[in-house]
């Protein structure tokens, strides 16, 4: 008797471009080309010899740049990882392991050759007063975003995610978790976000 054949469906997946509007101020901090050496460095055993602080330089280098210096973002997997992280809010019946494998995030390339959601907003330069190592402290100078609005990119798997279930745990993760320095998931209050009313959500045709 010949074996039974076995028919699999093709996967059906949807995207929609989510308009979000920043609810608290975002501030961005991206390892710079000088803080990876440093590390390098030290991982090697060597001594970094000590520079004047520059401010301008140290504000500069904290930006997320989109390719070719077109404009700010953000990576992409900041805001996949706190709708995923959304999933805390909802019980068992969510799972932030299902969800990393039903949801994705796209984005326009960076400088450094990863995906960025292109943030709109003025930035402002802001000093903070932070800890360092055997109790010192330091002054770090890095971008602020005061009012800022994006458009997510997200794809998601049709059979496991119905698309409320989409906008609702991109809402509940920009509420509880958020995105960049002194975010809620880091006992902060920066970063926050909400699906944005004003506009409109677009359904691309796959």
């Amino acid at each position: 008797m010949a074996d039974a054949t076995v028919s699999i469906d093709r996967i059906e997946s949807a995207q929609l471009l989510v308009p979000i509007v920043g609810t608290s101020p975002l501030i961005m901090h991206r390892f710079s080309e000088k803080a990876k050496l440093q590390m390098l460095d030290a991982m090697q055993g060597k001594k970094t010899p000590k520079q004047a602080k520059d401010p301008e330089a140290e504000y500069q280098a904290a930006f997320y740049r989109l390719k070719g210096d077109s404009g700010y973002g953000f990576p992409s997997t900041a805001f996949k990882l706190a709708t995923v992280s959304a999933a805390r809010f909802y019980g068992k019946d969510v799972s932030m392991a299902s969800l990393k494998q039903f949801l994705f995030f796209g984005g326009e390339m960076g400088d450094e050759w990863e995906y960025l959601v292109p943030i709109h907003g003025e930035p402002q330069m802001r000093e903070d007063v932070v800890r360092v190592g055997n109790g010192g402290t330091d002054l770090r100078y890095r971008p602020i975003f005061p009012e800022w609005q994006a458009t997510l990119e997200v794809s998601y798997i049709k059979s496991a995610l119905t698309e409320g279930s989409v906008l609702s745990l991109i809402d509940a993760g920009g509420m509880g978790v958020g995105v960049g320095e002194w975010r809620p998931e880091k006992k902060g209050n920066f970063g926050t976000y909400k699906v944005d009313s004003t506009r409109d959500i677009v359904r691309v045709a796959l």
